[in-house]
Parts: C-alpha cells; sequence; structure tokens
C-alpha cells in the first residue's frame, strides 16, 4: 500500500527533515525577493514534470494556484514541456493536473 506524505505525517516520519523543509525551504527559500512565489512555481511544476516526480507535483500544483498561476498558464507549462522533457513527462504530469481539477 503506498502511502501519500502530507505534512503532517512527514513530521511524523521524519521530524528533522519536516523541520528543514518547513524552516529552509518554505521560509527561507521561497520568500527570497530575488524571484517572486509565482515564478518559483513556475520554476518548480518544470523540475518536478522534468524528473517524473507525480506526487509531489500534485501538491504543487495546489501551490501554484495559490500563488497565482491560472489553470490556462499550468497548462501551457506542461505543454511547453512536452518540447524539452519529452512526451511522456508532459503527458504525466496533464494527468496530474487532472485529477486535481
Amino acid at each position: 500500500m503506498a502511502i501519500s506524505l502530507t505534512r503532517e505525517t512527514l513530521a511524523q516520519a521524519a521530524p528533522k527533515l519536516a523541520e528543514l523543509t518547513q524552516h529552509i525551504l518554505f521560509e527561507d527559500i521561497w520568500t527570497r525577493p530575488e524571484l517572486s512565489p509565482r515564478e518559483r512555481s513556475l520554476i518548480t511544476l518544470a523540475a518536478l514534470t522534468v524528473q517524473g516526480r507525480d506526487k509531489q507535483l500534485s501538491w504543487h500544483i495546489d501551490f501554484a494556484r495559490q500563488n497565482g498561476l491560472s489553470e490556462e498558464e499550468i497548462t501551457e507549462v506542461f505543454t511547453h514541456l512536452a518540447f524539452y522533457a519529452g512526451w511522456p513527462a508532459a503527458v504525466s504530469a496533464l494527468n496530474t493536473f487532472m485529477e486535481k481539477s
């Protein structure tokens, strides 16, 4: 049985990793002024798509919406990536996106 980690289950399974994720990744890296949260979401969607990280992509699709990306822009990210990350990666990402819609 596959387990999907949430922030709460990550904290239970690996407290230090959860702490580092919260304090370094989300409270430091994601808040640096050189890139906006919207830009960081674009980069993150691309990186996760290229790596085929669909479980993490699912959470980041919702986060990208919170950071101002429209449904059309998210779809366009995956369409654009088909030419750079490959068709299977883009179609997998679109499948994850459609499951979230």
